[in-house]
């Protein structure tokens, strides 16, 4: 199996996210359908509290995973990286059963604090996926570190076929058969279970072909190394995950704290059933789709950990320089073609994937609220690289400080508005402090002199886009029915929108020379031919 260079490990890791993606947002059609918005309200709050959970007990120790074997893979120390792997199996495995436990006994405190007894089933139903989500965790932790990044792209797409597959199915079954919306909320939940034996399959069926194949078994030499002990190991691991775990829980604290205050805030606003629909739209709906725009932060966050981390082990400022700057590129430029994209095409998607376009003006908040995070977590993943774990995860907290505060403060002013508001707020400050403090230890270049010429691609694709929109709005129409004039609508500012940033990227100069020679292959060579000299 090949390593994967920095963009197209980001490419398979990206296209296997946004087909996930995709698949997770089409579900939410049935599942609204079936179990409305309040139900969905009740599907959120059991998915949110095991994200965090989840993130919890494992985001910290796979990205130190990550950085622990990329460092050694480049040294002969595969020995040692693979010990180091064994104790994160382990760990993963005590920690998956502690967390199923917890989750099943304390689903009751939680579902109050939420303000909706209803999730309760649906909280618990969906804790056993806790028990394996651990060590799947940490095998695409190993698979990165190595970075082999198709086992990890091609596990997520299987998780959430299962997943989707098993949710809708369950639901309508449990529903026809008399059951009540709780009962049938929890199947859709269940869903996930069945996602993670899925994954499983799928990295386990690549460890054997890995050990069969007898790559990374190290030298002999390699393998006569003494070993460390346990607790020598589990040190090593924790030193560098804690501040990983710490970095890595703004998104679903800020989660966490929008399910936890949205119906009590807003209640006495609007009503209670009022108030746990706009939940059900925050969650159903709004972070499904602005959080498409995230797959790519994701994606160049885990790809680029392991090249900036085994650079900088190895002392080669000039490479930790040009990885980092490629890593931002790749954030700023496809993150705000993805925002553009989703944000003009917001009132169509809505309807045609929900049948209506409530809250559409809740998606496009959060989709530019995703921008933001976008720059947060890159910032924080190239932090990580260059050995700063403790002011990553530092950053963060002030950032849910402001969060926490903002919510409280906006909230009662603003309504939903106010929570998304506070989101972004919390984003932007730690993406500001990420940034500084990289500025300090390496020089990035990522837009290369040419902020004014994005920015004004950016603008005048905006505005292109909206008039498409409108164009369509009027003339799109009767087609077949709503859905089908949704369809249209969306397919066709979507791919204006998209098409027209491409062409301003080259028309202005923002992809020049450098740009396109770090493009693969062909897509290099076509990007060349149009780049200004």
């Amino acid at each position: 199996m090949k390593r994967d260079s920095l963009l197209k490990g980001t490419l398979i890791l990206a296209l296997a996210a946004l087909i996930a993606r995709v698949i997770g947002v089409l579900q939410k059609v049935p599942l609204v359908y079936l179990l409305g918005d309040a139900g969905m309200a009740s599907f959120g709050i059991a998915y949110n509290l095991y994200f965090l959970l989840l993130t919890v007990s494992t985001v910290g120790i796979p990205s130190a995973l990550s950085k622990l074997v990329s460092e050694r893979a480049d040294t002969g120390g595969m020995a040692e990286a693979r010990q180091i792997y064994r104790a994160s199996l382990a760990f993963a495995a005590v920690a998956g059963l502690v967390l199923t436990a917890l989750v099943i006994v304390f689903a009751p405190q939680y579902a109050a604090l939420a303000d909706d007894p209803e999730a309760v089933p649906a909280i618990r139903a969906l804790a056993p996926a806790l028990l394996l989500f651990p060590m799947i965790a940490m095998m695409r932790g190993y698979y990165q570190g190595l970075r082999f990044m198709t086992p990890n792209g091609l596990s997520q797409i299987v998780e959430q076929i299962m997943r989707v597959g098993t949710a809708v199915l369950l639901a309508w079954l449990l529903l026809e058969w008399g059951f009540s919306r709780p009962v049938a909320v929890a199947g859709a939940s269940f869903g996930g279970v069945m996602g993670s034996i899925g994954a499983m399959a799928v990295l386990v069926w690549f460890a054997w072909r890995i050990r069969k194949s007898g790559e990374y078994a190290g030298s002999g030499a390699d393998r006569e190394k003494p070993a460390r002990t346990i607790g020598q190991i589990y040190k090593l691991i924790f030193t560098y995950s804690i501040p990983i775990i710490l970095g890595s829980l703004a998104v679903p604290i800020i989660n966490f704290i929008d399910s936890s205050t949205v119906i009590p805030l807003l209640k006495g606003m609007m009503g209670y059933d009022s108030a746990k629909e706009t939940l059900g739209i925050l969650t159903g709906r709004a972070q499904s789709v602005a959080g498409i725009p995230v797959i790519l932060a994701i994606a160049v966050s885990q790809t680029a950990l392991p090249v900036i981390s085994s650079a900088f082990a190895r002392g080669d400022r000039a490479e930790v320089e040009r990885r980092a700057s490629q890593a931002m590129w790749l954030s700023t430029v496809f993150g705000a073609w993805l925002v553009l994209v989703i944000a003009v095409s917001a009132k169509p998607l809505n309807g045609f994937v929900f049948g209506d376009v409530k809250g559409t003006h809740v998606i496009i908040l959060l989709t530019f609220a995703s921008m933001l995070q976008v720059a947060m977590m890159t910032g924080n993943s190239i932090l990580n690289g260059l050995g700063k774990l403790k002011r990553a995860a530092a950053h963060v907290y002030v950032g849910i400080a402001v969060k926490l505060a903002a919510t409280f403060l906006l909230t009662w002013w603003l309504g939903i508005g106010g929570a998304i508001a506070s989101t972004m707020l919390c984003f932007l400050v730690i993406a500001l402090l990420n940034h500084r403090m990289i500025r300090r230890d390496i020089r990035l270049n990522v837009l290369g002199g040419r902020r004014l010429q994005f920015l004004a691609a950016v603008a005048a694709t905006g505005l292109a886009g909206w008039g498409t929109l409108m164009l369509c709005e009027r003339w799109v129409v009767g087609l077949g029915g709503p859905r089908i004039d949704f369809f249209f609508q969306t397919a066709i500012t979507a791919s204006v929108t998209g098409g027209l940033y491409v062409v301003l990227l080259f028309a202005f100069g923002v992809v020049g020379e450098r740009e396109a020679s770090i493009l693969p292959g062909r897509f290099g060579k076509w990007a060349s031919r149009f780049v200004r000299s």
